[in-house]
């Protein structure tokens, strides 16, 4: 394998140079990066990671613990965080609190003596109705965080947020406004999480706004959430639209919505939440509130970067990403 010291020799550079140069320092021309970095990745050279932690103090490893990486959003968020590190030669761990606080807790307790640099988080949907926070505090004095998507506000960090009211908000006044569409049922397994509370104040506000009535199905713990919903939309045969604030529901929806005899979208116009590859998922290809979860974990790593990358400390920030509401086959297409 290729070292520091012969990649100097064939450039006819100082080894220093070539450090810098691989690290994007300021203090080195892009024409002598650019060399340095060409020649690096043709000769396959890889940076002595201990060598780099001992003289820097740092892991140069973040901590990344989501609820979940059987949901595709929380999947599609970590390849963002794990692209945007690994231009920055850090390597991530990543753990899974699988809903729970205790789980969140523990994997804090580990990551959290000397193992990693910094975190990034999507809270537990235990820790969030509990609103257990001191593992948070605890930790956050010394370590830097950033949480993404459900937040924490009493948490003082930086965060990433979505904009969950005004999606939802956008996405009801398109069914109303441009598709007449007069009973609009939103179906919700997320109520009791931030995000949760802003998607359903979205939809309320349109539907309020326009005089409508709010039909609301909250599946909490349904043991067997899709009979619920057929037998809901059995009982129900006014239903003209189905706005579901999760992607699993969404495709649920679409699903049971066939079964009772409905036809998509002339009867009934179904969209989902969650990310643009959904449409592959399901027939007729769902309509989706595309959160950007790539770009979310994009933001994420490059904001606990630079809190990492700073000599004095930067004051904590919410940056929020734009979602965008994608038509499919599951709605009446704008002309």
């Amino acid at each position: 394998m290729v070292t520091l010291k012969e990649l100097a020799k064939l450039l006819n550079v100082s080894i220093s140079t070539v450090s810098k140069a691989l690290s994007d320092s300021n203090e080195i021309g892009e024409s002598t990066k650019n060399r340095v970095n060409e020649l690096a990745k043709e000769l396959n050279y890889k940076p002595n990671r201990i060598a780099q932690q001992l003289k820097s103090s740092k892991t140069m490893v973040v901590g990344v613990v989501v609820p979940s990486l059987m949901n595709p959003f929380f999947a599609e968020v970590v390849h963002g965080i794990e692209t945007t590190l690994d231009n920055h030669n850090y390597d991530m761990t990543v753990c899974i609190s699988n809903e729970s606080l205790e789980k969140e807790q523990r994997s804090f307790d580990l990551l959290s003596t000397g193992s990693v640099d910094g975190f990034i988080v999507a809270v537990a949907r235990e820790t969030q109705t509990k609103h257990s926070i001191n593992h948070f505090n605890r930790v956050g004095k010394n370590t830097p965080i950033v949480m993404f998507d459900r937040v924490i506000n009493d948490v003082e960090c930086t965060k990433v947020v979505v904009d969950d009211f005004q999606s939802v908000y956008d996405a009801t006044k398109y069914l109303i406004q441009e598709e007449n569409r007069k009973k609009i049922l939103l179906i919700s397994n997320i109520e009791e999480l931030s995000v949760g509370k802003y998607r359903i104040n979205g939809y309320n506000k349109a539907i309020g706004e326009s005089g409508l009535s709010p039909n609301i199905l909250k599946l909490g713990r349904e043991k067997n959430p899709r009979t619920f919903i057929y037998n809901y939309l059995n009982k129900n045969p006014e239903i003209d639209a189905i706005l579901s604030i999760d992607h699993i529901t969404g495709v649920m929806a679409l699903n049971k919505s066939k079964l009772v005899g409905k036809r998509i979208p002339e009867d009934i116009s179904v969209i989902g939440f969650g990310y643009e590859d959904a449409k592959y998922v399901s027939s007729p290809k769902i309509s989706v509130i595309d959160q950007k979860a790539f770009e979310i974990g994009q933001n994420s790593a490059e904001l606990l970067l630079n809190h990492l990358g700073s000599v004095d400390k930067i004051p904590h920030k919410t940056i929020m990403v734009k979602s965008e509401l994608i038509f499919n086959d599951t709605t009446q297409k704008k002309a």
